[in-house]
């Protein structure tokens, strides 16, 4: 499943995490980060490893707290380098367009 850190793909996990759970199955949280351009690479607080650092806690972080709320479910999570709409987007259509079972889209409630 998707997570890019915001309550909306927070309860999408954690929606995941309750149905994997039901039915004894791992989830994968992908995390997609987009990399600084090179001129921005070099600003102190813009860096590259800077940036790489915080988009890392999203699924780390993400993947703790499912752990800790639902245990027993086995989480993997993976960090692809790209745009992220873009390739969420592509791994969405494949998910729809393929998927042998139902696939859930799940709002955030304020």
């Amino acid at each position: 499943m998707g997570l890019d850190g915001s309550p909306e793909s927070r309860a999408a996990a954690e929606w995941a995490a309750r149905e994997a759970k039901l039915r004894g199955l791992p989830i994968k949280l992908v995390h997609v980060w987009e990399p600084v351009p090179e001129p921005m690479a070099h600003v102190p607080l813009l860096g590259a490893e800077t940036l790489r650092h915080w988009t890392e806690r999203i699924p780390r972080e993400t993947a703790e707290g499912i752990r800790l709320r639902h245990p027993g479910v086995e989480i993997t999570s993976e960090q692809i380098a790209g745009q992220p709409a873009e390739t969420l987007g592509r791994v969405a259509n494949g998910v729809l367009h393929h998927a042998a079972r139902p696939v859930a889209v799940v709002p955030h409630r304020a």
